[in-house]
């Protein structure tokens, strides 16, 4: 009994193994990296220069910058590879920011707002991972040092600070949102969304496509019936009678989602084969 139950333990994992391999090669073209922007945050005033660049992500080089402005997909960089260099912003620049290399890669998104107006908040360009300590610093262009500035969340008051700055010492899922703020007699920024991620999902959360391959079924099903009944003929078992069991083993409770997925593709294997 001991052998058996080990065989229809490895022929599980060995299934959801394959499945692993096939589900990651079809979403090969999604990258876990951001681009780098400088100066390194989500708003700027008019006229500011930014940068945004690509190169030495995953260690390769020839990324190509590309931004979505008002539905549009562009080209930002000058020429077919290199930093994105804009020396003088206006609003229309605002936009959602990626990197893109040789249409294989690609990776996550960052927004950029681009403000005429006279005040900004200052937030991280990238998702901020839960227990981070995080700074919001509301700007004022007109005037430097100390600002008595209100700061809202999701349209509403959470504080008033006389040093113009919103420290949160230990960042949590709550706190992710979309924030502004407002200087009285200066005027108020525009809103950034500040997302907040746990270990672990910065890449599903920021790319939520990991469907299951709709080929990924026909390799498996050649590979997991060859193995299921060479294992069972080999050991003298009668490997229909077991499949129940590897059912049981696929519903197993995760909480990983991508496990949760592998783990739904490798049940409807096993089903089809009941």
């Amino acid at each position: 009994m001991e052998v058996r139950a080990l065989c229809i333990r490895l022929v599980g994992i060995t299934l959801l193994l394959l499945v692993a391999h096939v589900h990651l090669s079809d979403s090969q073209k999604t990258v876990a990296a951001f681009p780098k922007v400088a100066p390194n945050r989500q708003q700027h005033f008019q006229y500011e220069s930014i940068v945004v660049s690509c190169e030495g992500l995953e260690g390769l080089t020839g990324w190509r910058v590309m931004k979505k402005i008002k539905e549009v997909f562009l080209t930002c960089a000058s020429t077919s590879a290199g930093p994105c260099e804009i020396t003088n912003t206006f609003s229309i620049d605002s936009g959602e920011y990626w990197c893109e290399h040789q249409d294989v890669k690609r990776s996550n998104t960052v927004n950029i707002t681009v403000t005429a107006g006279s005040v900004i908040l200052e937030s991280p360009v990238l998702p901020v991972m839960e227990g981070e300590a995080v700074n919001l610093s509301c700007r004022n262009k007109m005037a430097s040092g100390n600002l008595i500035a209100d700061f809202f969340k999701d349209g509403v008051h959470i504080r008033t600070s006389v040093t113009g700055a919103l420290p949160i010492h230990s960042v949590s899922k709550s706190d992710e949102g979309l924030y502004k703020c407002n200087i009285s007699g200066a005027g108020e920024s525009p809103e950034s969304w500040m997302t907040v991620k746990v270990f672990g999902s910065l890449h599903e959360d920021s790319h939520p496509s990991h469907d299951c391959s709709p080929h990924g079924f026909i390799v498996l099903r050649i590979f997991g019936t060859i193995l299921l009944f060479a294992l069972g003929l080999a050991m003298g078992l009668q490997p229909l009678r077991y499949l129940p069991s590897m059912l049981s083993l696929l519903n197993e409770p995760v909480t990983d989602s991508r496990v949760t997925c592998l783990k739904a593709e490798g049940k409807v294997l096993v089903e089809g084969l009941l």
